[in-house]
Protein backbone atom coordinates (compact mmCIF):
# COMPACT_ATOMS: atom_id res chain seq x y z
CA UNK A 1 0.00 0.00 0.00
CA UNK A 2 1.45 3.33 -1.08
CA UNK A 3 2.01 5.89 1.57
CA UNK A 4 -0.96 8.45 1.47
CA UNK A 5 0.66 11.70 -0.19
CA UNK A 6 1.50 14.87 1.73
CA UNK A 7 -1.62 17.15 2.73
CA UNK A 8 -0.68 20.91 1.51
CA UNK A 9 -2.43 23.81 3.26
CA UNK A 10 -3.02 25.43 0.35
CA UNK A 11 -4.25 22.54 -1.82
CA UNK A 12 -6.65 21.51 1.37
CA UNK A 13 -8.34 25.12 1.14
CA UNK A 14 -7.82 24.95 -2.28
CA UNK A 15 -6.35 28.83 -1.76
CA UNK A 16 -5.54 29.19 -5.65
CA UNK A 17 -9.11 28.65 -6.52
CA UNK A 18 -10.67 31.06 -3.17
CA UNK A 19 -8.01 34.02 -4.16
CA UNK A 20 -8.11 33.91 -7.98
CA UNK A 21 -12.10 34.43 -7.65
CA UNK A 22 -12.36 38.49 -7.23
CA UNK A 23 -12.58 39.43 -10.55
CA UNK A 24 -13.40 43.30 -10.57
CA UNK A 25 -15.92 44.17 -13.06
CA UNK A 26 -14.85 47.71 -13.28
CA UNK A 27 -11.38 46.62 -14.74
CA UNK A 28 -12.80 45.06 -17.79
CA UNK A 29 -13.80 49.40 -18.60
CA UNK A 30 -10.48 50.30 -17.75
CA UNK A 31 -8.61 51.46 -14.47
CA UNK A 32 -10.16 49.13 -11.36
CA UNK A 33 -11.86 51.43 -9.07
CA UNK A 34 -10.05 50.34 -5.52
CA UNK A 35 -13.16 49.47 -3.35
CA UNK A 36 -14.23 46.98 -5.53
CA UNK A 37 -11.88 44.77 -4.27
CA UNK A 38 -13.32 45.17 -0.78
CA UNK A 39 -16.85 44.50 -1.93
CA UNK A 40 -16.49 41.34 -3.73
CA UNK A 41 -14.51 40.17 -0.27
CA UNK A 42 -16.70 41.19 1.79
CA UNK A 43 -19.85 39.65 -0.12
CA UNK A 44 -17.61 36.02 -0.73
CA UNK A 45 -17.26 36.33 3.05
CA UNK A 46 -20.53 36.23 4.06
CA UNK A 47 -21.66 33.49 1.40
CA UNK A 48 -19.10 31.19 3.15
CA UNK A 49 -20.27 32.11 6.61
CA UNK A 50 -24.26 31.47 5.02
CA UNK A 51 -22.91 28.19 4.18
CA UNK A 52 -21.69 27.33 7.41
CA UNK A 53 -24.72 28.77 9.44
CA UNK A 54 -27.02 26.22 6.84
CA UNK A 55 -24.65 23.34 7.75
CA UNK A 56 -25.47 24.26 11.50
CA UNK A 57 -29.03 24.66 11.05
CA UNK A 58 -29.85 21.35 9.08
CA UNK A 59 -28.34 19.19 11.18
CA UNK A 60 -30.03 21.24 14.08
CA UNK A 61 -33.54 20.65 12.16
CA UNK A 62 -32.24 16.52 11.82
CA UNK A 63 -31.73 16.75 15.42
CA UNK A 64 -35.12 18.14 16.16
CA UNK A 65 -37.00 15.79 13.82
CA UNK A 66 -36.99 13.27 15.82
CA UNK A 67 -39.59 11.73 17.86
CA UNK A 68 -39.10 12.25 20.75
CA UNK A 69 -35.91 14.50 21.06
CA UNK A 70 -33.11 12.29 22.67
CA UNK A 71 -32.00 13.74 25.61
CA UNK A 72 -28.66 13.22 24.52
CA UNK A 73 -28.93 15.35 21.37
CA UNK A 74 -29.89 18.89 23.62
CA UNK A 75 -26.20 19.29 24.16
CA UNK A 76 -24.96 19.07 20.52
CA UNK A 77 -27.94 21.18 19.38
CA UNK A 78 -27.38 24.14 21.62
CA UNK A 79 -23.65 24.11 20.98
CA UNK A 80 -24.50 24.81 17.31
CA UNK A 81 -26.61 27.12 17.93
CA UNK A 82 -24.21 28.85 19.71
CA UNK A 83 -21.92 28.89 17.26
CA UNK A 84 -24.71 30.17 15.02
CA UNK A 85 -24.89 33.45 17.09
CA UNK A 86 -21.22 33.89 17.24
CA UNK A 87 -21.08 33.51 13.54
CA UNK A 88 -23.89 36.37 13.16
CA UNK A 89 -21.97 38.85 15.56
CA UNK A 90 -18.86 38.28 13.27
CA UNK A 91 -21.35 38.93 10.07
CA UNK A 92 -23.09 42.20 12.05
CA UNK A 93 -19.11 43.58 12.82
CA UNK A 94 -18.04 43.03 9.22
CA UNK A 95 -20.41 45.74 7.93
CA UNK A 96 -17.83 47.78 9.90
CA UNK A 97 -14.91 47.00 7.21
CA UNK A 98 -17.19 47.57 4.82
CA UNK A 99 -18.50 51.10 6.39
CA UNK A 100 -14.62 52.06 5.20
CA UNK A 101 -15.75 52.18 1.86
CA UNK A 102 -17.55 55.96 1.28
CA UNK A 103 -20.10 57.11 -1.02
CA UNK A 104 -17.48 57.99 -3.95
CA UNK A 105 -15.81 54.95 -3.46
CA UNK A 106 -18.94 52.72 -4.51
CA UNK A 107 -19.84 55.25 -6.63
CA UNK A 108 -16.82 54.58 -8.81
CA UNK A 109 -18.32 50.97 -9.56
CA UNK A 110 -21.49 50.95 -8.42
CA UNK A 111 -23.35 50.76 -12.07
CA UNK A 112 -21.05 47.81 -13.19
CA UNK A 113 -23.20 46.01 -11.24
CA UNK A 114 -26.40 46.03 -11.66
CA UNK A 115 -28.65 43.78 -11.47
CA UNK A 116 -26.56 42.39 -9.44
CA UNK A 117 -28.21 42.36 -5.56
CA UNK A 118 -27.51 41.00 -2.57
CA UNK A 119 -30.93 40.46 -1.98
CA UNK A 120 -30.70 38.00 -4.62
CA UNK A 121 -28.33 35.39 -2.63
CA UNK A 122 -30.10 32.35 -2.64
CA UNK A 123 -28.20 30.86 0.64
CA UNK A 124 -29.71 33.88 2.52
CA UNK A 125 -32.68 32.93 1.46
CA UNK A 126 -32.26 29.32 2.24
CA UNK A 127 -31.55 30.52 6.11
CA UNK A 128 -34.48 32.72 5.93
CA UNK A 129 -36.75 29.36 4.81
CA UNK A 130 -34.80 26.93 7.05
CA UNK A 131 -35.44 29.22 10.04
CA UNK A 132 -39.33 29.58 8.97
CA UNK A 133 -39.33 32.76 6.80
CA UNK A 134 -42.63 31.55 4.51
CA UNK A 135 -43.77 32.80 1.07
CA UNK A 136 -46.52 34.51 3.30
CA UNK A 137 -44.03 36.32 5.06
CA UNK A 138 -41.96 37.87 2.16
CA UNK A 139 -42.88 41.04 0.78
CA UNK A 140 -43.80 41.56 -3.22
CA UNK A 141 -40.34 43.01 -4.32
CA UNK A 142 -39.13 39.92 -2.66
CA UNK A 143 -41.16 37.50 -4.74
CA UNK A 144 -40.86 39.63 -7.94
CA UNK A 145 -37.26 40.63 -8.27
CA UNK A 146 -35.47 37.73 -6.22
CA UNK A 147 -37.58 34.60 -8.10
CA UNK A 148 -37.17 36.35 -11.33
CA UNK A 149 -33.50 36.60 -11.32
CA UNK A 150 -32.82 32.83 -9.99
CA UNK A 151 -31.59 30.61 -12.40
CA UNK A 152 -34.47 27.21 -12.71
CA UNK A 153 -31.85 24.67 -10.47
CA UNK A 154 -31.83 27.69 -7.38
CA UNK A 155 -35.88 28.17 -7.79
CA UNK A 156 -36.12 24.69 -7.29
CA UNK A 157 -33.67 24.29 -4.75
CA UNK A 158 -35.17 27.12 -2.77
CA UNK A 159 -38.50 25.61 -3.22
CA UNK A 160 -36.81 22.02 -2.10
CA UNK A 161 -36.13 24.34 1.37
CA UNK A 162 -39.67 25.39 1.32
CA UNK A 163 -41.46 21.56 1.64
CA UNK A 164 -38.96 20.65 4.63
CA UNK A 165 -39.74 21.65 7.85
CA UNK A 166 -38.03 24.88 9.42
CA UNK A 167 -37.18 25.14 12.76
CA UNK A 168 -40.20 27.22 13.60
CA UNK A 169 -42.47 23.99 12.62
CA UNK A 170 -40.23 21.36 14.57
CA UNK A 171 -39.79 23.97 17.97
CA UNK A 172 -43.28 24.36 17.76
CA UNK A 173 -43.61 20.77 17.47
CA UNK A 174 -41.38 20.01 20.18
CA UNK A 175 -42.39 22.48 22.95
CA UNK A 176 -46.49 20.91 22.26
CA UNK A 177 -45.03 17.71 23.19
CA UNK A 178 -43.82 18.64 26.43
CA UNK A 179 -45.39 16.50 29.14
CA UNK A 180 -44.97 18.40 32.13
CA UNK A 181 -47.76 20.91 32.13
CA UNK A 182 -51.09 18.70 32.53
CA UNK A 183 -51.60 15.56 34.79
CA UNK A 184 -55.08 14.32 35.98
CA UNK A 185 -54.72 15.22 39.15
CA UNK A 186 -52.56 18.45 38.39
CA UNK A 187 -53.20 21.38 36.17
CA UNK A 188 -50.68 24.34 36.25
CA UNK A 189 -52.40 26.11 34.25
CA UNK A 190 -55.44 26.73 36.71
CA UNK A 191 -53.07 27.35 39.18
CA UNK A 192 -51.00 30.14 37.32
CA UNK A 193 -54.49 31.79 35.81
CA UNK A 194 -55.77 31.89 39.81
CA UNK A 195 -52.04 33.28 40.16
CA UNK A 196 -52.84 35.80 36.99
CA UNK A 197 -55.47 37.31 38.30
CA UNK A 198 -53.82 37.75 41.84
CA UNK A 199 -51.48 39.97 39.99
CA UNK A 200 -53.78 41.78 37.90
CA UNK A 201 -55.87 42.75 40.86
CA UNK A 202 -53.10 43.97 43.35
CA UNK A 203 -51.82 45.92 39.86
CA UNK A 204 -55.30 47.55 39.66
CA UNK A 205 -55.19 48.40 43.41
CA UNK A 206 -52.12 50.02 43.21
CA UNK A 207 -52.97 52.15 40.25
CA UNK A 208 -55.99 53.48 41.95
CA UNK A 209 -54.63 54.00 45.43
CA UNK A 210 -51.74 55.77 43.91
CA UNK A 211 -51.90 59.40 45.15
CA UNK A 212 -48.72 60.52 43.45
CA UNK A 213 -50.78 59.87 40.09
CA UNK A 214 -53.18 62.56 37.91
CA UNK A 215 -56.13 61.43 36.98
CA UNK A 216 -55.18 61.18 33.40
CA UNK A 217 -52.44 59.00 34.01
CA UNK A 218 -53.94 57.18 36.31
CA UNK A 219 -56.48 56.74 33.44
CA UNK A 220 -53.59 56.18 30.99
CA UNK A 221 -52.41 52.69 33.33
CA UNK A 222 -55.37 51.59 34.25
CA UNK A 223 -56.28 51.72 29.97
CA UNK A 224 -52.46 49.93 29.78
CA UNK A 225 -53.83 47.40 32.36
CA UNK A 226 -56.95 46.34 30.65
CA UNK A 227 -54.38 45.33 27.39
CA UNK A 228 -52.24 43.38 29.66
CA UNK A 229 -55.40 41.63 31.35
CA UNK A 230 -57.25 41.02 27.63
CA UNK A 231 -53.90 39.48 26.50
CA UNK A 232 -54.07 37.03 29.44
CA UNK A 233 -57.15 36.04 28.53
CA UNK A 234 -56.11 35.32 25.18
CA UNK A 235 -53.59 33.34 25.88
CA UNK A 236 -55.80 30.94 28.47
CA UNK A 237 -58.46 30.81 26.01
CA UNK A 238 -57.88 28.57 23.00
CA UNK A 239 -60.77 30.17 20.80
CA UNK A 240 -59.52 33.36 21.08
CA UNK A 241 -55.63 32.30 20.42
CA UNK A 242 -56.62 30.88 17.64
CA UNK A 243 -58.59 33.83 15.98
CA UNK A 244 -55.00 35.86 16.86
CA UNK A 245 -52.90 33.65 14.74
CA UNK A 246 -55.61 33.86 11.87
CA UNK A 247 -55.06 37.49 12.23
CA UNK A 248 -51.06 37.20 12.02
CA UNK A 249 -50.93 38.56 15.32
CA UNK A 250 -49.33 35.38 16.76
CA UNK A 251 -47.87 32.65 15.21
CA UNK A 252 -46.69 29.79 17.40
CA UNK A 253 -49.72 27.83 18.52
CA UNK A 254 -51.32 27.92 21.96
CA UNK A 255 -50.17 24.66 23.73
CA UNK A 256 -46.26 25.75 22.41
CA UNK A 257 -46.52 28.64 23.85
CA UNK A 258 -47.83 27.67 27.18
CA UNK A 259 -45.48 24.92 27.32
CA UNK A 260 -42.22 27.46 26.59
CA UNK A 261 -44.07 29.42 29.47
CA UNK A 262 -43.72 26.61 31.96
CA UNK A 263 -39.83 26.11 30.71
CA UNK A 264 -39.35 29.85 31.44
CA UNK A 265 -40.84 29.27 34.86
CA UNK A 266 -39.67 26.37 35.89
CA UNK A 267 -35.74 26.99 34.50
CA UNK A 268 -33.91 25.73 37.21
CA UNK A 269 -35.23 22.43 37.73
CA UNK A 270 -32.69 20.30 35.42
CA UNK A 271 -35.00 19.15 33.11
CA UNK A 272 -35.99 22.86 31.71
CA UNK A 273 -32.12 23.79 31.98
CA UNK A 274 -31.57 22.47 28.26
CA UNK A 275 -35.16 23.43 27.44
CA UNK A 276 -34.94 27.03 28.38
CA UNK A 277 -30.56 27.09 26.85
CA UNK A 278 -32.44 26.10 23.20
CA UNK A 279 -35.14 28.69 23.43
CA UNK A 280 -32.80 31.32 24.71
CA UNK A 281 -30.09 30.66 22.11
CA UNK A 282 -33.49 30.86 19.19
CA UNK A 283 -34.25 34.11 20.32
CA UNK A 284 -30.37 35.07 20.45
CA UNK A 285 -30.41 34.03 16.66
CA UNK A 286 -33.71 35.95 15.78
CA UNK A 287 -32.04 38.92 17.01
CA UNK A 288 -28.85 38.87 16.14
CA UNK A 289 -30.50 38.35 12.73
CA UNK A 290 -32.57 41.14 13.02
CA UNK A 291 -29.59 43.49 14.22
CA UNK A 292 -27.70 42.46 11.14
CA UNK A 293 -30.57 43.21 9.16
CA UNK A 294 -31.07 46.77 10.79
CA UNK A 295 -27.01 47.61 11.10
CA UNK A 296 -27.06 46.45 7.17
CA UNK A 297 -30.23 49.08 6.42
CA UNK A 298 -28.54 51.86 7.78
CA UNK A 299 -25.26 51.29 6.36
CA UNK A 300 -27.02 51.13 2.41
CA UNK A 301 -28.76 54.10 3.59
CA UNK A 302 -25.72 55.79 4.77
CA UNK A 303 -23.79 55.30 1.89
CA UNK A 304 -26.94 55.38 -0.86
CA UNK A 305 -28.81 57.45 1.02
CA UNK A 306 -32.19 57.37 -0.63
CA UNK A 307 -30.89 55.82 -4.04
CA UNK A 308 -32.68 52.23 -5.09
CA UNK A 309 -30.95 49.03 -4.99
CA UNK A 310 -28.68 48.00 -7.58
CA UNK A 311 -31.15 44.81 -7.93
CA UNK A 312 -34.27 47.19 -7.96
CA UNK A 313 -35.27 47.33 -4.49
CA UNK A 314 -36.14 50.89 -2.67
CA UNK A 315 -32.89 50.10 -1.24
CA UNK A 316 -32.40 51.23 2.64
CA UNK A 317 -36.60 51.46 2.62
CA UNK A 318 -36.92 47.93 1.43
CA UNK A 319 -34.18 46.54 4.25
CA UNK A 320 -35.52 48.29 7.07
CA UNK A 321 -39.16 46.98 5.97
CA UNK A 322 -37.62 43.21 5.84
CA UNK A 323 -36.35 43.85 9.10
CA UNK A 324 -39.24 43.30 11.38
CA UNK A 325 -41.22 41.94 8.92
CA UNK A 326 -38.64 38.46 8.66
CA UNK A 327 -38.34 37.81 11.60
CA UNK A 328 -39.67 34.21 12.94
CA UNK A 329 -39.96 33.55 16.23
CA UNK A 330 -41.28 37.21 17.73
CA UNK A 331 -43.83 35.19 20.09
CA UNK A 332 -40.87 33.87 22.31
CA UNK A 333 -39.14 37.57 22.90
CA UNK A 334 -43.03 38.09 23.82
CA UNK A 335 -43.09 35.56 26.61
CA UNK A 336 -41.71 37.69 29.43
CA UNK A 337 -45.53 39.26 29.16
CA UNK A 338 -46.65 36.08 30.34
CA UNK A 339 -43.77 35.37 33.44
CA UNK A 340 -44.82 36.20 36.96
CA UNK A 341 -42.57 36.63 39.98
CA UNK A 342 -40.54 33.44 41.39
CA UNK A 343 -42.72 33.93 44.60
CA UNK A 344 -46.16 33.87 43.30
CA UNK A 345 -45.26 30.67 40.78
CA UNK A 346 -46.95 27.60 41.91
CA UNK A 347 -44.77 24.59 43.78
CA UNK A 348 -44.81 21.87 41.85
CA UNK A 349 -46.50 18.24 43.38
CA UNK A 350 -43.35 15.54 45.12
CA UNK A 351 -44.31 13.05 41.80
CA UNK A 352 -43.18 16.04 39.35
CA UNK A 353 -40.13 17.41 41.34
CA UNK A 354 -38.76 13.75 40.98
CA UNK A 355 -39.42 13.45 37.21
CA UNK A 356 -38.10 16.87 36.74
CA UNK A 357 -35.26 16.41 39.02
CA UNK A 358 -31.95 14.46 39.32
CA UNK A 359 -32.32 10.97 40.50
CA UNK A 360 -29.09 11.17 42.57
CA UNK A 361 -29.43 14.91 44.12
CA UNK A 362 -27.82 15.23 47.05
CA UNK A 363 -24.32 13.42 46.14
Amino acid sequence: MSPKPPVHYGDYLQLPKILDAQTLESAKRGAAAHDEMLFIVIHQTYELWFKQILHEIDSVRDLLSAKPVPSTSFSTIVARLQRVTEIQKILVDQIRVIETMTTLDFLDFRDDLIPASGFQSLQFRLIETALGVTSAHRMEVEKQFFMSRLKPEHRQMLADAEARPSLFTLLEGWLERMPFAQFDDWDFWSQYAQKVQEMLARDTKSIEGNPNLDERVRMMELANLKTTRETFLTLLDARRWEEARAQGKVRLSQRATLNAIFIQLYRDWPAMQAPKQLLTLTVEMDQQMTTWRWRHAIMVQRILGTKIGTGGSAGSDYLKNTTERNRVFTDLFNLSTFLIPRAEIPALPDFLQFEMGFSYEGL
